[in-house]
Formats: structure tokens, C-alpha cells, sequence
């Protein structure tokens, strides 16, 4: 192969070699919402690739919160807009009040068993302080408002590229207006 003397001053061989990278099928640039490392509620290693183009409400959840009763509307907007791209993630914590004490498995099973979710569901981890999950640090970092998460079932809107769209705190129900017209605006794009 014969290359330029100088080859990283020739831009037209540069551009071809990062093109020829960026487009690679699986590529993911550092940082790439998409990438994050996580475990299933099954505490298998995952990401958020398989979500990549979709729609997500991505919300820190509890068992024995007062608004627990959310995930029956949060499974309501999953099955009405899943056709759509719409991917609820739920990602149980335990920071406030002690009110996710079980184990995944039992937080699971509470979770299918009572409110028969079936929208995707993650390890149990924290969502501030100083162990926050790395994904809900990129949330707070990306979103418009950066201050901490302060109670169970505030949720984070992105659009289909990863980018945080709006931040809803937990009183925001699935079915209010607000939520439900951001969520179609942001499937329209």
C-alpha cells in the first residue's frame, strides 16, 4: 500500500480512515448513550444498544413508594406506544426512604406479579450521591436540569439518537398531558 509521505497531514487519507470507522456497523463513539454498561433485572451484562432508534422513558423506580401506582400507567403508555418506538426501561433504587429493599429477583417478581409489567426492567442500583450509576450521571449531565434526583419515578425522555429531551420529576404521572405530549412529539422525529 502506498501511502501519502506525510499521511497524517493528508486529509483526504485521514477522512477516508474515519469515515471507514464511523460507519462501521456497531460503532459507538465514546460516550455514546447507547454504550453504557448495565445488567438486566436478571443481572445479565448489558447496554442500551437494542434500544438504539427508539424511543425512551428512562425512570428510577421503587416498590413502597407512594407512587409505586405508576407502574400500571407506565406499562399503559409502554403497550399503547411500543409499536410506535416507544421503550419504557425501569431501573429500581433503593436511595430514598428504603423503599426498595428486595432483591432483583423479588422486585421483579413484585413488578410482574402486581402490576404486570413487561416493559424492560434493570439491576437495582443508586441514582445519586456518590455511588449514582454512570447512566443516570450522563441523565443529570445532559439533561437542562442538572440538579439531583430527588425522590423514586422521575423519568428522562430521549429522543432516537440519545439525546435527553426533557426530565419529568416524579409527580409527573404517565398520563398527563405534559408527559403524553412530549412522549408523541418526540415519536414523531
Amino acid at each position: 500500500m502506498n501511502l501519502p509521505k506525510n499521511r497524517f497531514l493528508s486529509s483526504g487519507w485521514l477522512w477516508a480512515c474515519t469515515l471507514a470507522v464511523l460507519t462501521a456497523p456497531g460503532f459507538a463513539l465514546a460516550g455514546d448513550l447507547f454504550s453504557e454498561q448495565l445488567r438486566s433485572i436478571d443481572e445479565k451484562p448489558t447496554t442500551l444498544a437494542p434500544y438504539r432508534g427508539k424511543v425512551l422513558l428512562i425512570v428510577n423506580t421503587a416498590s413502597q413508594c407512594g407512587y409505586t401506582p405508576q407502574y400500571e400507567g407506565l406499562q399503559k403508555l409502554y403497550q399503547s406506544h411500543k409499536a410506535e418506538g416507544l421503550e419504557v426501561l425501569g431501573f429500581p433504587s433503593n436511595d430514598f426512604g428504603g423503599q426498595e429493599p428486595g432483591s432483583n429477583a423479588k422486585i421483579k417478581l413484585f413488578c410482574q406479579g402486581t402490576y404486570h409489567v413487561t416493559f424492560p426492567m434493570f439491576e437495582k442500583g443508586s441514582v445519586t450521591g456518590e455511588k449514582i450509576q454512570p447512566l443516570f450521571a450522563r441523565l443529570l449531565k445532559e439533561a437542562e436540569d442538572h440538579s439531583p434526583i430527588k425522590w423514586n419515578f422521575e423519568k428522562f425522555l430521549i429522543d432516537r439518537k440519545g439525546k435527553v429531551l426533557k426530565r419529568f420529576r416524579s409527580g409527573a404521572e404517565p398520563d398527563s398531558k405534559e408527559l403524553r405530549q412530549a412522549i408523541r412529539e418526540a415519536l414523531k422525529n
